[in-house]
């Protein structure tokens, strides 16, 4: 039986990174996995190694209990990425994987002295004003929310060995998402940049603006056309919008 090294667990690379300047960390959505980024990373190689999280629970870690806190992934994340040498690092999460993005760079930057050049997140409130998202009771009321941010394929819901695989994890990280305590006054050191769908159904782009009280430093928001899943296979124009705030000073 093969046994995964704790980093290689977590942090999946999809492309060689050896000559790459900028390191991308991306951290997946509710019931994602690292292989969403994988358009991205074949978007921005070589001269960015893009690296996507895996949470436990999900695909090749289904045997592992899943996480019901954000800032115990963080601890984890933030542990790892914090043993090593980084090239320019910048973090990119979307929806609740920029909570986690987000918590993983306070802990970079308060316990290992590693101050990310830029947090990227995408449609998600901002902890200052995070809304609890409530308990899913049913399977149905999950489906019925994957129906409304459009980012599962409609197969999925009418297969049932399919949403015996990916429901349980979903409902786990609904879980965290709901306990999320963040600290509403954490300020980063790093810029932050805020991404958003035009139509997304849950946040809007002024929801996206108060990640602003989150930064000491400098502060956007891009929006984009489309949805909450607005950056599925990741189209040129948010690849590009990607790439150009990495390589912002």
């Amino acid at each position: 039986m093969t046994h995964f090294r704790p980093y290689a667990s977590w942090i999946r690379s999809f492309h060689d990174g050896g000559d790459s300047t900028h390191r991308l960390l991306c951290f997946p959505y509710a019931g994602g996995s690292a292989g969403y980024f994988f358009p991205l990373s074949a978007a921005l190689s070589p001269k960015i190694q893009v690296l996507g999280v895996q949470y436990p629970g999900r695909q090749d870690r289904y045997a592992e209990p899943a996480i019901e806190d954000l800032g115990m992934i963080a601890d984890e994340v933030a542990r790892l990425i914090g043993a090593e040498t980084q090239p320019r690092l910048v973090l990119f999460g979307h929806s609740m994987g920029g909570l986690i993005a987000f918590e993983t760079a306070k802990r970079l930057e308060l316990e290992y002295g590693i101050s990310p050049a830029r947090l990227i997140v995408s449609g998600i409130q901002a902890p200052s004003q995070h809304r609890s998202t409530r308990h899913w009771d049913s399977e149905d009321a999950m489906v019925n929310e994957l129906r409304l941010l459009h980012g599962t394929n409609p197969a999925f819901f009418e297969n049932e060995e399919l949403r015996e695989l990916f429901l349980p994890p979903l409902r786990s990280d609904y879980r965290a998402i709901h306990a999320y305590r963040g600290d509403i006054h954490t300020v980063l050191p790093c810029p932050i940049t805020a991404f958003v769908g035009r139509a997304d159904p849950r946040v809007s782009r002024n929801d996206m603006c108060c990640w602003a009280d989150h930064t000491s430093s400098n502060f956007s928001v891009r929006t984009f056309s489309g949805d909450h899943f607005y950056l599925n296979d990741f189209p040129p124009d948010v690849a590009d919008a990607v790439k150009s705030e990495i390589f912002l000073p």
